[in-house]
């Protein structure tokens, strides 16, 4: 009864309060499995306008699995975290070779599909198709342990929240019951100041009922990222500057950008840049002045790029598959990191 009280007040309270998003009540599994890549460390407003474009322009699986990486890396710029986007395609490759272009509604096929987790299988597969996995991602754990007054995020009191969410989760609309808890964490119960007179299963809430919400559960000790120092070049020809293809196991992989090296703090930047360039894109440079520098900060480190401007002395060893010389205003049919847009503002080069 007591669990039968919790779903049917939460489900009651999503309802009426629920969001209207363009990914919300629908029941396509791509639209839904999109949406749970994109809203992956990403926040809704910033979702909203690149699912948008997407589903337009790609509106079912098959399209994806038929498009070359770099244009969908293009439509993904700016959203981060391009790995995500990598791996969509690999697996719209893997259902139209493997499954006939139908997205699999069973645990062990879905999960073994590349950048499938435990999260986003437990989202796609009871909200598309009603099965009953229950989902956990930041939102539901802190709700779930504000519910249950737990403070340390031990291996054991995760495992604690997951049984609880196993009793918790109904046989009817686990999709809705997956969604109701996640739209609880996203807009009633914050990290700081929840809104718990507004909450439908306050009443059940230890941490309501201690008056201390926000202690549950502990906040870890914020640790001081590390800043790398890099040194990146516009390598001119004439009017045409020269771009590369990051390999696609790298960070960043498959997108485009202008040379950049780490420097240590024992190298001498210039000196180094110059022999960097030699030995890897086998070009001969002659440095010239420096443009400025640019800082950009990634989810575990950061960065401070120094760009110089360089003269390009030959050109014969140009691999024209990863090397290419464009102009300022071919920038935009290109994908590029932030960092290198924050590079090209530098210079004026507005996408």
């Amino acid at each position: 009864m007591e669990n039968k009280l919790f779903y049917k007040s939460l489900l009651d309270w999503y309802q009426i309060h629920k969001r209207s998003l363009p990914f919300r009540d629908v029941k396509d599994p791509y639209k839904i499995w999109l949406s749970e890549i994109m809203l992956q460390q990403t926040k809704v407003s910033t979702v909203i306008p690149y699912y948008r474009k997407w589903i337009f322009k790609y509106p079912n699986i098959s399209s994806v699995a038929n498009s070359d990486l770099e244009d969908l890396l293009k439509m993904w710029e700016g959203l981060g975290y391009y790995n995500r986007c990598r791996n969509f395609h690999k697996a719209s490759k893997v259902i139209c070779d493997q499954y006939k272009g139908y997205i699999p509604d069973d645990w062990t096929s879905f999960i073994s599909l590349p950048g499938v987790g435990e999260y986003t299988a437990s989202a796609v597969l009871s909200i598309a198709f009603g099965k009953k996995y229950a989902v956990l991602d930041g939102n539901v754990k802190r709700v779930m342990f504000r519910q249950l007054g737990f403070k340390k995020s031990s291996t054991q009191n995760m495992k604690r929240v997951k049984n609880r969410l196993k009793k918790l989760i109904p046989d009817f609309k686990p999709g809705d019951f997956n969604q109701s808890m996640m739209e609880l964490g996203a807009t009633i119960c914050f990290p700081r100041n929840p809104k718990c007179d507004n909450c439908p299963i306050s009443s059940s809430c230890i941490g309501f009922k201690n008056r201390k919400p926000e202690a549950y559960p502990t906040k870890n000790k914020k640790s001081v990222i590390p800043e790398y120092h890099f040194i990146s070049g516009f390598l001119w020809d004439g009017e045409n500057f020269l771009i590369r293809k990051r390999e696609t196991n790298l960070m960043l992989g498959g997108l485009w950008e202008i040379p950049n090296f780490k420097i240590n703090v024992d190298e001498e930047p210039i000196l180094t840049f110059v022999k960097k360039v030699k030995k890897d894109l086998h070009l001969d440079i002659k440095m010239k002045e420096k443009l400025g520098e640019v800082k950009h900060r990634y989810s575990h480190f950061s960065v401070l790029v120094s760009v110089y401007s360089c003269k390009i002395i030959n050109k014969e060893s140009l691999n024209k598959e990863k090397q290419k010389l464009i102009i300022p205003r071919e920038i935009a049919s290109f994908p590029f990191s932030n960092v290198n847009h924050k590079i090209f503002s530098l210079m004026g080069y507005n996408n």
